[in-house]
C-alpha cells in the first residue's frame, strides 16, 4: 500500500515523540522516586537524631524506660520507632507491646542496625515480616543517660510513597498526555507544511518528466528543499531546451524524410525495422506501420530479404529489385550496414525508383529500332526501283507503276520524317502555343470533313450530334491535328458500315472529348503502351494502312501541353474510346 509523504512524515514524528516521552517519563519516574524516598529517609534520619537525643535524657534503664519512650516518640511522629541495645536486643518499639518484645530475634544483623553501630546512619529498604509491608529504615547510634551505647531506629511504610508515586505517574502522563496532543497537532501542521512542498516538487517533477515546461516550482524557503526545488528547475530549464532542440532536429528530419524521393528504411541487428518513410511506403504499397515489425514480414520480395542477409554478414551491396506491379517497378538499392563499436547493430537501406530510367532506355531503344526498322523499308523499296528504272527499262507502264511505287514510299518517308520533326518540335518548343478560346462543335465539324472522302469510301458514319457549343483554351492548329489524328485511327480501324461517334462533356473547369469507334478493340496489355512512338498493336496492318506509329504520340504531347490528360477505354471485339480533356475558354 502506498502511502502519502505526510503521513510518513506524521508517522516518523508521533514514533520520535513516543520514544522521547517514554524515556522521559522512566527517567522522571525514577528520578522523582529516588528524590521522594531520599526525601523521607532525610526526613527520618533528621527525626531519629532527635529522637536518639531525647532517649540519652530519657532513658536510664533501657529494660524500664525503652518501652514507654518509643511508645511515646512513635506516637508524635507518626513512625514505628525501635530502640536496640549493642547486643541487638531489642528493648522497645512502639508497635510491640513490651511484654511481646522478649520474642523477638536478634536485630544486630540488620544492615541499618549494622551500620548504626559502627557509628554512621543506618538505612535500609525491606519488607517487614512484622508489620507485612515494605519498609524504609532508618537507625542513628546514641547513648542512655547511664551511657549505655544503644540503636535508635526509625521505620515508615512505603505505602505513602507509594501512593505519592501513583500520584506521580498519573501527574506525569495527563502532562504527556496534553504535551503529546500539542506535538501532534504541532506535527500536523508541520507535515501539511513539508509534504505540501514536496507534494510540489514531485508534481512539479512529474511535469518536467512528462515534457511540461510552462510553470516551474515555486522556491518557498532557504534549506535543502528550497536548494532541491532550485535544481529541478535548472534542470527543467536545460531539459526544454533539450527537448526544443530535439523537436526541432525531429521535424528537420521528419521533413527530409518526407521530402526525399528515394525510399529509406532502417533496422536493428534482428531485422526488425525501426524507420521507414513515405517514399519507402509508397513503393511498397504499404497501408500500415512497418516500424517495430520484422522485415520478413513488411516485404517478402526474395532478393529484399537475400540482400539484407547479405549485408548482416559485412559489407555494402548495390543491387537492383524489381517489383512485380501492373506497371513494373525497377527499384536499385543501395545498402550500407550500421555497427557500433565494430559490432553490428542495423542496417540502412535507400531505394531509387529507376523506373522512368528504365522506360526512357526501353523507349529509346525502341525508337531507334523502330525508326531504323521503319526507315529502311521505303528506303529499299525506292533504292531497289531507283536502280531498277536506272537500269533503263523501256517499258512506259511498268515505268509508270514503279514510278507510283516509289511516289507512296518517299510519300511514306516524308510523313514519317514530319512526324518526327512534330514530335521534336512538341519536345523542343511547347511553350510556344496559341492558346485561344475556340468553339470546339466548329473546329469537330470542320476536321470530320476532312476526312469524310475516307468515311464515305468505307460506308463509315461519323457522328457529332453529341458535341455541345463547348468553348476550349486551345491552339487550333495543334487541336486539328489531334482531332484529324483519333478520327483518321477511329475510320482506319473500324470495319465498313461502322460507327464512329465524338462527344464532349462539361468537367468543372476541363471539357472531356471521347472518340469512341466500333473497331475490333485494343487488348488491356496493350493499352498502356498505345502512346509510345512505333507502338503498334498490329504492325503489319498499320503499315499496310500507311501509319507511321507516331499519330498518338503526337496527341499525347499536344494534350499534355494544353494541361489535359489522354486516356482509352477498351474491350476487344467493342471498340475503343479515346478520350483527351482541355481547359474550358
Amino acid at each position: 500500500m502506498k502511502l502519502p509523504i505526510r503521513w510518513k512524515l506524521l508517522g516518523s514524528y508521533l514514533v520520535l515523540l513516543l520514544v522521547m516521552s517514554g524515556v522521559l517519563f522512566a527517567y522522571l519516574t525514577r528520578t522523582l522516586e529516588q528524590q521522594l524516598v531520599e526525601g523521607v529517609r532525610s526526613n527520618l534520619q533528621s527525626e531519629a537524631n532527635l529522637v536518639a537525643l531525647m532517649t540519652g535524657r530519657e532513658i536510664r534503664d533501657p529494660q524500664i524506660d525503652a518501652p514507654l519512650v518509643a511508645a511515646q516518640t512513635g506516637q508524635r511522629i507518626r513512625a514505628r520507632v525501635t530502640i536496640v541495645l549493642a547486643d541487638g536486643k531489642v528493648v522497645g518499639d512502639s508497635e510491640i507491646p513490651g511484654p511481646e518484645l522478649s520474642t523477638l530475634e536478634s536485630h544486630r544483623d540488620r544492615p541499618e542496625i549494622r551500620s548504626a553501630l559502627q557509628g554512621s546512619v543506618g538505612s535500609a529498604i525491606r519488607y517487614s515480616t512484622t508489620l507485612r509491608t515494605q519498609m524504609l529504615y532508618v537507625a542513628v547510634s546514641g547513648k542512655t543517660a547511664a551511657g549505655e551505647a544503644l540503636v535508635v531506629r526509625l521505620a515508615l511504610p512505603l505505602s505513602a510513597v507509594d501512593q505519592a508515586r501513583v500520584s506521580l505517574h498519573q501527574s506525569l502522563a495527563i502532562s504527556f498526555a496534553l504535551a503529546a496532543l500539542l506535538a501532534v497537532g504541532l506535527s500536523l501542521l508541520l507535515t501539511q507544511f513539508s509534504s505540501r512542498i514536496l507534494q510540489a516538487l514531485s508534481e512539479g517533477a512529474q511535469r518536467f518528466g512528462a515534457g511540461d515546461f510552462r510553470r516551474r516550482v515555486q522556491v518557498v524557503s532557504d534549506d535543502e528543499l528550497g536548494d532541491l526545488a532550485r535544481v529541478l528547475n535548472v534542470m527543467a530549464d536545460r531539459l526544454q531546451l533539450q527537448m526544443e532542440h530535439l523537436a526541432a532536429e525531429r521535424n528537420r528530419l521528419g521533413t527530409i524524410l518526407r521530402s526525399m524521393g528515394e525510399g529509406l528504411l532502417v533496422t536493428d541487428a534482428a531485422g526488425t525495422v525501426t524507420l521507414v518513410n513515405p517514399a519507402f511506403q509508397t513503393l511498397f504499397d504499404l497501408n500500415t506501420e512497418p516500424a517495430g515489425r520484422p522485415l520478413a514480414e513488411v516485404c517478402r520480395h526474395p532478393v529484399l530479404l537475400e540482400t539484407f542477409r547479405k549485408v548482416q554478414g559485412g559489407g555494402e551491396q548495390v543491387v537492383e529489385i524489381i517489383l512485380p506491379r501492373p506497371v513494373e517497378v525497377t527499384l536499385l538499392t543501395h545498402w550500407v550496414p550500421l555497427a557500433d563499436a565494430g559490432a553490428p547493430v542495423g542496417v540502412v537501406a535507400v531505394f531509387h525508383d529507376i523506373s522512368d530510367i528504365k522506360r526512357l532506355e526501353r523507349v529509346r531503344r525502341d525508337f531507334v529500332a523502330n525508326v531504323s526498322h521503319e526507315l529502311r523499308t521505303p528506303v529499299t523499296v525506292i533504292r531497289g526501283y531507283a536502280e531498277t528504272l536506272a537500269d533503263g527499262m523501256a517499258n512506259p507502264e511498268i515505268v509508270a507503276r514503279f514510278a507510283t511505287i516509289i511516289q507512296a514510299h518517299a510519300t511514306r518517308l516524308a510523313d514519317l520524317v514530319g512526324d518526327l520533326l512534330t514530335l521534336s518540335e512538341l519536345e523542343a518548343k511547347g511553350s510556344a502555343l496559341k492558346l485561344s478560346p475556340l468553339v470546339l462543335d466548329e473546329l469537330v465539324t470542320h476536321c470530320c470533313r476532312l476526312l469524310d472522302p475516307q468515311a464515305v469510301t468505307k460506308s463509315i458514319v461519323i457522328d457529332t450530334s453529341e458535341i455541345l457549343a463547348h468553348k476550349v483554351l486551345a491552339d487550333r492548329q495543334r487541336l486539328e491535328q489531334v482531332l484529324v489524328n483519333l478520327l483518321d485511327n477511329a475510320i482506319k480501324y473500324t470495319p465498313s458500315g461502322g460507327r464512329v461517334t465524338v462527344t464532349a462533356v462539361a468537367e468543372g473547369d476541363l471539357v472531356k472529348v471521347s472518340v469512341r469507334d466500333t473497331g475490333p478493340g485494343i487488348p488491356l496489355h496493350e493499352q498502356t503502351r498505345i502512346f509510345e512512338r512505333f507502338y503498334r498493336v498490329d504492325a503489319g496492318r498499320s503499315r499496310d494502312q500507311g501509319g507511321t506509329g507516331l499519330g498518338l504520340a503526337i496527341v499525347k504531347h499536344i494534350v499534355q501541353l494544353h494541361g489535359g490528360t489522354v486516356g482509352v477505354e477498351s474491350v476487344p471485339g467493342q471498340g475503343a474510346n479515346f478520350t483527351f480533356t482541355l481547359r474550358r475558354g
